[in-house]
């Protein structure tokens, strides 16, 4: 009789039958780990490539405008070279080419500068104006403005100086 007035005693409970006080660590784990992976996702969507200036493309974290471009009354070849000088000066140029899909009046170059990526493309709009456009990226893939713009006033300067 010990026996069955066990199995009908309600005070009795099994180990393995307690999970009822810890429901809320399981619920709590699984809102962590949902959290992780939403995070991971929305890391992956806004992940992207962007085609740079010169014709080349890259990944990028943060979209807008991350260029700058002005016009100058003069040839391309001095706004080109002005163009090596403010980037040999400011970090390394690592590549000078001319983009494939282009005439050989748009002349482009790649390098860094503070550990960002840097395009810079020369471009002849008519016979007396020239158009510079220059383009950053962190190593991250993040726009950089301000790079952008003091690269940008750089090459003005130099231009003016080369007169």
């Amino acid at each position: 009789m010990d026996c069955l007035n066990l199995a009908d005693n309600r005070d009795v409970r099994i180990v393995l039958d307690a999970g009822r006080g810890l429901d809320w660590t399981v619920a709590n784990m699984k809102t962590k780990f949902l959290a992780a992976f939403a995070g991971m996702g929305m890391v992956l969507l806004a992940t992207g490539c962007i085609h740079t200036v010169s014709g080349t493309r890259t990944t990028a974290m943060s979209f807008g405008e991350d260029r700058f471009s002005g016009r100058y009354e003069r040839s391309p070849d001095q706004v080109y070279q002005a163009s090596v000088i403010v980037l040999n000066h400011d970090g390394t140029l690592i590549t000078e080419y001319i983009p494939h899909d282009t005439t050989n009046s748009v002349r482009a170059m790649y390098g860094k500068v503070d550990q960002h990526n840097v395009w810079i493309r020369v471009v002849s709009v008519d016979p007396k104006i020239t158009e510079v456009t220059v383009q950053a990226r962190s190593s991250a893939g993040f726009r950089d403005q301000d790079l952008v713009h003091e690269l940008e006033k750089e090459i003005a300067l130099q231009l003016q100086s080369m007169r």
